[in-house]
């Protein structure tokens, strides 16, 4: 799961303009668990404490144990599989067969998770704690809380004898984390063995709960997300005493360079995602900045709103396509003229953004003295289209839940598991429940989800799967 620092961005923002009031604060975690929760909760934490990680983890061993909740749930052995291209490397494909008068439902969640070392977190980061009101491991968040609730929404249906209209197929997946890995994963099954998870459309995470001093302020749907290139800005030369400087100097061209990538400002293409994100924060904010919002959200590209909102590094990249200087090296030694220098240009791609149209622009910007080599490292993929059914299940579900806490549709501007379906003519959408703050350590140090979020955001997509499916 990727988060975005846009979102911090827009709550401070929010809170700032004393727009977001009253906010209704979800439920306090159950004081005592009813036997639902109480097997979701196993299923949870069964699945958090098996080493999924690329260095040492199986996630054949994961799949093989969500396999068994679902087989003892009633799922026939046939429509519960795992596939393994490699060992240790296994995903789960399950079939919640339907009576086909709908194209199938496709749940995407990933079982794979960062790498964590028991020395630099506070507790063992592969043990399940609970503690202080939050659930603390490696995957508490990221991604085996959709996951984990994924395996018990089906396993719950199936107890319920729910007939659903559609087939509702369960991909768990692998290397997720790893970029998304041509041979495993996500990209391996859309790619290989298309016939397992071909559906209409797609849940996946992507879009989350925001909370802010522990109450939610807006529930986000991920409509699409932007790729990314690599860049690499090179200048070499002879080098020399440094006594004796000379007109050409690899650091200073190469500096130039950054410099002039400073200066250069991509197109704006404001893309429906885009807009609606603009248009329902519009209603959240005050004064100029909701001002600006609503005309971006009815379809302006005013340079001096542009400029406005640019100047937000949370929206900015809702509104073109970015390319930012990440990295320099230079030099060999203090007393002498450096032979080479380098610099590392990471880029954020709108869904629809030529790549070709980048690299030309990269390429100018280094200029005659630099050479610019550009690594497309994941292909664009179309947004999906905002379905009517799709937003106005989110809607009514999340009012339920969160009362007065806005749906608001966007485009991350990193990536997930999704672009390999949308490239394929899947639409997703990235949604969760699971709410929380830009302190939950994801990808990071303690990763955490308070207790009441969790089985909210597990109640969220129980109710969703099931209103989908129908």
């Amino acid at each position: 799961m990727k988060h975005t620092h846009w979102r911090k961005a827009l709550i401070a923002s929010l809170l700032a303009s004393g727009a977001v009031l009253g906010a209704a604060q979800a439920a306090d975690a159950p004081a005592t668990l009813t036997p639902t929760q109480k097997s979701f909760r196993a299923i949870y934490q069964e699945l958090i404490e098996i080493n999924t990680t690329h260095s040492a983890g199986d996630t054949t061993r994961a799949s093989e144990a969500m396999r068994a909740h679902l087989l003892a749930a009633g799922f026939k052995p046939d429509d519960v599989q795992v596939v393994a291209p490699f060992p240790r490397k296994g995903n789960l494909v399950a079939r919640f067969k339907g009576s086909g008068k709908k194209k199938p439902l496709l749940l995407l969640a990933h079982i794979d998770v960062v790498e964590a070392r028991r020395s630099d977190w506070d507790t063992d980061p592969f043990k399940l704690q609970e503690k202080d009101g939050y659930f603390i491991a490696r995957g508490a968040v990221d991604d085996k809380a959709m996951s984990a609730a994924f395996v018990s929404v089906l396993a719950q249906l199936k107890s319920e004898g729910f007939k659903p209209d559609r087939d509702i197929i369960l991909a768990l997946t692998g290397d997720e984390e790893r970029g998304g890995e041509p041979t495993n994963g996500a990209f391996w099954i859309v790619n290989n063995r298309r016939e397992l998870i071909e559906a209409e459309y797609g849940i996946n995470e992507g879009g989350r709960g925001e909370n802010k001093d522990g109450k939610p302020v807006a529930h986000y749907v991920q409509l699409g997300e932007k790729s990314f290139v690599h860049a690499e800005f090179d200048a070499t030369g002879p080098g020399g005493h440094s006594s004796r400087p000379m007109p050409d100097n690899v650091i200073y061209e190469v500096s130039e360079a950054m410099a002039r990538l400073k200066a250069y400002q991509f197109p704006v293409r404001v893309n429906e995602a885009a807009r609606l994100h603009f248009e329902r924060s519009a209603a959240l904010q005050t004064g100029q900045v909701a001002d600006d919002m609503r005309a971006v959200g009815k379809g302006s590209v005013d340079p001096a709103i542009i400029a406005r909102l640019s100047a937000n590094p949370g929206l900015v990249g809702l509104l073109r396509t970015t390319c930012v200087a990440t990295m320099m090296s230079a030099g060999h030694a203090p007393n002498a003229l450096a032979q080479s220098a380098k610099a590392t240009v990471n880029c954020r791609l709108l869904p629809d953004e030529d790549f070709a149209f980048v690299q030309a622009r990269l390429t100018e910007i280094g200029g005659p003295k630099v050479k610019v080599v550009a690594q497309e490292l994941s292909k664009p993929a179309p947004a999906s289209a905002a379905r009517p059914d799709v937003m106005a299940a989110v809607e009514s579900i999340s009012a339920s839940i969160w009362p007065g806490v806005p749906v608001i549709p966007t485009m991350g501007v990193s990536t997930t598991d999704s672009r390999h379906f949308r490239q394929n003519g899947i639409p997703m959408y990235g949604v969760s429940g699971m709410f929380g703050d830009d302190a939950n350590g994801v990808h990071g140090l303690n990763e955490r989800i308070a207790v009441k979020d969790l089985y909210n955001g597990r109640e969220f997509l129980y109710q969703l799967v099931k209103r989908l499916a129908r």
